[in-house]
């Protein structure tokens, strides 16, 4: 099996380390990463720049743009063949409920759906992390790899895979939950009186609600959510079916009316 492997904490992180070492036991893997972190860039493709990629040591590629440049060139310009999977992470925090969609991680595995190729996205969800705790999930992400090789994806779907770190409980198929923001940005001053922004700097909670990701992973389970590319939200149809939407006028309006 041909594994592309990558990222958004960059090439040198643990996880993406810890992940490449055990998933070779499966087959041929090949590291494209960030050449650094790029957390919460989400699905960002680098259009108006070139892109530069070093191979720093034997199966271990850096480039200088997001996840999703990096499975974009894997897939149709480093690798000699098209890999027979995309395996991203291993995430240092979750990305559970409404953080996929900032994720790189999350994202990158979403492009080689996109891309055709089968993809998951893992990441380790604790408060601190020890080698072992990494060890555990990327043994996690071996198994499932040979599950997802004798199986196939139904059509757009890749999986989004959350493990707590320490002892786990099981495994659960689970959906995306709802992550609870409060204020996080956070404003100061400079020393010369300028307002500058942090943003992220707020509390967040998320509702436990039974059959979701945080509530899977919050209660020791390994959560195994499937993702979509299609993001129609059918169930809106029969409300805005009453809106009148497509009976809106396309003409241009006229200078000075409302």
């Amino acid at each position: 099996m041909r594994i592309l492997v990558t990222n958004d904490d960059g090439i040198l992180s643990t996880g993406i380390t810890t992940l490449a070492r055990r998933l070779s036991s499966l087959g041929q893997v090949t590291v494209v990463a960030p050449d650094r972190e790029r957390s919460a860039v989400g699905h960002a493709l680098t259009l108006h720049s070139p892109l530069r990629a070093d191979e720093i040591r034997p199966g271990f590629i850096a480039v200088d743009g997001t996840p999703t440049d990096c499975v974009h060139l894997g897939i149709h310009g480093l690798l000699d063949t098209r890999p027979d999977l995309v395996v991203s992470g291993i995430n240092k925090g979750g990305n559970l409920g409404d953080d996929i969609t900032y994720s790189g991680t999350v994202s990158a595995a979403l492009e080689a759906t996109l891309m055709g190729v089968p993809a998951f996205a893992v990441s380790l969800v604790g408060e601190s992390f020890r080698e072992e705790d990494f060890a555990g999930a990327a043994d996690f992400a071996a198994r499932l790899a040979a599950v997802v090789a004798k199986n196939k994806f139904p059509p757009d779907t890749f999986f989004n895979v959350n493990v707590p770190a320490g002892v786990q409980r099981g495994v659960r198929m689970t959906k995306q939950g709802k992550r609870i923001y409060e204020d996080i940005v956070t404003e100061k001053k400079d020393p010369r009186g300028r307002k500058y922004y942090w943003i992220g700097g707020g509390e967040l909670g998320f509702h436990d609600t039974e059959g979701t990701d945080f509530h899977a992973v919050h209660a020791g389970y390994i959560s195994i959510t499937p993702l979509h590319l299609d993001l129609t939200n059918y169930r809106s149809f029969q409300t805005l079916s009453g809106w009148g939407l497509e009976n809106i006028q396309t003409e241009k309006f006229e200078e000075g009316t409302e």
